[in-house]
């Protein structure tokens, strides 16, 4: 199995290339998406993707940021939605299976997450990096005859940085 990884500027693109990959039959538990979360920002915008798990970690610091703010209807489309806060990045949404990941690495942060799920220590400091300036990291799960199929569908929905680990 291998993870292919890259960010997006926009949620709508994230989610057109969710909306793809799904329909290209790759399934929800293969697909995961990290998004800076800003609480001034994402406050009071609701939960238009169906029912975010909070899961606040640092004493409330993830406190106003919602998945409908950040992540709009990708909530809708991954299990396992929640905000969390990562030392060194801040309060963050995240959806798929990274979300548990993550939960489980809050120590370690984002790079120690990715670390977890097999992408090098040097290139998860560089994604991490991406997502601290806003881009929403997206990583997929392919048996090795999916692999091409998810890295084109992601550059074709305007994916940056796409590589294969």
């Amino acid at each position: 199995m291998s993870k292919i990884i890259g960010t997006f500027s926009s949620r709508d693109s994230a989610e057109s290339c969710i909306h793809e990959l799904r329909n290209s039959g790759f399934d929800n538990n293969r697909i995961s998406l990290v998004a800076k979360g800003d609480g001034a920002q994402a406050q009071g915008r609701g939960d238009r993707g169906g029912g975010a798990a909070t899961m606040g970690m640092g004493g409330g610091a993830a406190t106003g940021v919602t998945a409908g703010g950040v992540l709009g209807g990708v909530a809708g489309l991954l299990a396992g939605l929640g905000a969390l806060t990562i030392p060194g990045l801040g309060p963050i949404v995240a959806a798929g299976p990274i979300a548990a990941t993550l939960t489980g690495a809050v120590g370690g942060g984002l790079v120690g997450g990715l670390v977890d799920m097999g992408i090098p220590q040097e290139r998860s400091q560089y994604f991490e990096s991406k997502v601290r300036e806003g881009r929403i990291l997206a990583v997929v799960d392919a048996d090795s005859d999916k692999v091409d199929k998810a890295a084109r569908t992601m550059r074709d929905f305007g994916a940056s940085d796409v590589e294969t680990h």
